[in-house]
């Protein structure tokens, strides 16, 4: 089947926060909305059939999650990224989000250190903070545009309180698909420091090209033993509001902890219509996500194309992986508030300021991809012509 994603969707009056919330955010409602992390395109035929089968029997009680619930996104790992899970190593979470705050409460005490990589996803900010942990920040290197480790700084800021590192893998916002190589020296240095790894997998199936992804649990034994990987079907699928996501957990020490404070905290129910979304989409997602990336990358080629020939100033970070492309504004000169009114006023596009994943995210901005060409094209254009104004 080939599925259209050149369609556009009216997601106007729907409660969702790209679209309807633009006034709030930008305070403007006459833009393009190339911000939060979803996609305009529609949840595949699949997703929807199973959603509405279910919808039909008209009781919506109290849901567990089945032996074939679970078995999907073991298949589905094996199939995609030859990575085995086990049933019980897993444990469902209403979000990757939830579960990280879940993480840290389990298995940190406050005043803990625990590091992140900067520029990141802005809600690790607050995850650490509003959970009365230290924050400590690694920032990655930009090296023309492509974003490494920071292994040297790493090793020179940890302390003895450092308990914990939260990575992104695939990288949100810079784009990077961490290599094998480059995952095997973090986890050294978590090994030498006895340092526990979160990881945001939430992106894994999202990769362009040679640039495969790597659990980081599959790294070495001491990462399989010392690491909690969150997924989920939201991104790839579409599906975030349906808020089912699922952590792997393979210590049974870490586990025990984190499924105590997740029993105490009494989310351990399913939603009813997202563990039959969850299941669809793992079960018959393969020719959807393949045409999917095939989009993707042929849009990112056309948004590096665009800026390259008309505004070469604007540098575009090689996309490996996301949806979700890092731009660099910072030959322009301008302020980051300026910046993002220039985006709203002139170019009528509403961007995720670069400021908002770390302060090494002045003068950049995310431009999320996710959305028919023909949007993304329009919009690239109306950013360049505004700028050369």
């Amino acid at each position: 089947m080939q599925y259209n994603f050149d369609l556009l969707p009216n997601r106007k009056d729907t409660n969702c926060f790209k679209h309807d919330a633009l006034k709030t955010v930008f305070n403007a409602d006459d833009i393009t909305p190339l911000w939060v992390a979803d996609m305009d395109f529609e949840a595949p035929d699949f997703i929807r059939n199973a959603v509405t089968e279910r919808a039909r029997h008209a009781v919506y009680g109290y849901t567990f999650f089945s032996d074939e619930f679970y078995k999907s996104v073991i298949d589905w790992m094996y199939k995609r990224h030859n990575y085995t899970l086990k049933t019980s190593w897993l444990n469902v979470t209403p979000g990757v989000v939830t579960g990280i705050s879940v993480a840290i409460m389990a298995l940190t005490n406050p005043g803990d250190e625990i590091i992140i990589q900067s520029p990141v996803y802005y809600p690790f900010y607050d995850l650490v903070t509003s959970n009365n942990r230290e924050l400590i920040i690694n920032n990655l290197c930009n090296e023309s545009g492509s974003y490494k480790m920071d292994i040297s700084h790493l090793k020179s800021i940890i302390t003895d309180k450092t308990k914990m590192i939260i990575i992104s893998n695939p990288h949100n916002p810079v784009g990077r698909v961490w290599s094998e190589n480059e995952l095997k020296e973090l986890v050294e240095v978590c090994e030498q420091n006895n340092i526990m790894i979160i990881a945001d997998e939430i992106h894994c199936d999202i990769t362009f090209g040679s640039y495969n992804y790597t659990p980081i649990a599959q790294i070495s034994d001491y990462a399989r033993e010392n690491s909690i990987t969150f997924i989920a079907p939201s991104k790839t699928f579409n599906i975030a509001g349906l808020s089912t996501s699922i952590c792997s957990i393979p210590s049974e020490q870490l586990r025990d902890k984190f499924t105590t404070l997740k029993n105490r905290l009494h989310f351990d129910t399913g939603n009813v219509f997202g563990t039959v979304a969850f299941e669809a989409a793992y079960k018959y997602g393969d020719e959807w996500l393949n045409q999917l990336l095939d989009y993707l990358q042929k849009s990112a080629q056309m948004v590096t194309n665009m800026f390259a020939e008309h505004l070469p100033a604007v540098k575009v970070s090689s996309l490996e992986g996301t949806y979700l492309m890092w731009l660099d504004f910072s030959a322009l000169n301008m302020s980051d508030d300026d910046l993002n009114k220039l985006m709203i006023d002139k170019a009528k596009v509403g961007l995720s300021q670069g400021i908002s994943f770390g302060k090494n995210g002045t003068g950049f901005m995310r431009m999320n991809i996710g959305s028919p060409r023909a949007v993304i094209e329009d919009s690239v254009k109306r950013i360049i012509e505004a700028i050369k104004q």
